[in-house]
């Protein structure tokens, strides 16, 4: 009697673990701005190790996801952000979650139907329509045919965007110094 007792003991302490531990996860992946579901791919080495980029040799285009979410057969490039949310994704955000929606439909034949940008207090959902990706295409384009340009003009007035740029103290075009 007392060994049943025990096991009984025994079995309800591992429950009450695996509820602890399931919860737990779930709070994290909340707090990390993921939707439901099963983290299949990361970049950020906090729950798996770092894995290889997806890429596209056709298109010459890798990337790195932050994750990579499976829910209900979708699977869904999530991006984190660091600092505030602007009113809407900035332009170069919504790019680079495109590239990632494209990436994951090459390697994993599945287009998603959308992909989420996390900014620190709040995340949009963005959805990867037939006009974004030829957007996408489009600027890809445009970015090969400025590698073999002599001069390339800055394309904005942003004195901030420029006093964060990796090649202003060489750019001839800086609005910051």
């Amino acid at each position: 009697m007392t060994s049943d007792l025990w096991i009984l003991g025994v079995v309800v302490l591992l429950l009450a673990v695996g509820l602890f531990l399931l919860l737990f996860s779930r709070r994290r992946q909340a707090e990390a701005g993921l939707p439901h579901g099963r983290i299949i791919y990361t970049d950020t080495a906090t729950w798996f190790p770092s894995q290889s980029p997806l890429s596209d040799r056709n298109l010459k285009l890798t990337g790195k996801p932050d994750y990579l979410v499976e829910e209900d057969g979708q699977i869904i490039p999530v991006e984190i952000k660091s600092g505030r949310a602007p009113q809407s994704p900035w332009e170069g955000h919504v790019m680079q979650l495109a590239a990632y929606c494209h990436l994951v439909w090459q390697n994993y034949d599945v287009r998603p139907d959308y992909g989420i940008i996390q900014y620190e207090d709040r995340a949009f959902a963005v959805a990867y329509t037939a006009v974004l990706e030829e957007e996408l295409l489009d600027v890809l384009t445009e970015m090969r045919q400025d590698l073999f340009a002599a001069d390339v003009p800055r394309d904005h007035d942003d004195w901030a965007r420029c006093s964060r740029c990796g090649v202003r103290l060489d750019c001839d075009q800086r609005l910051a110094d």
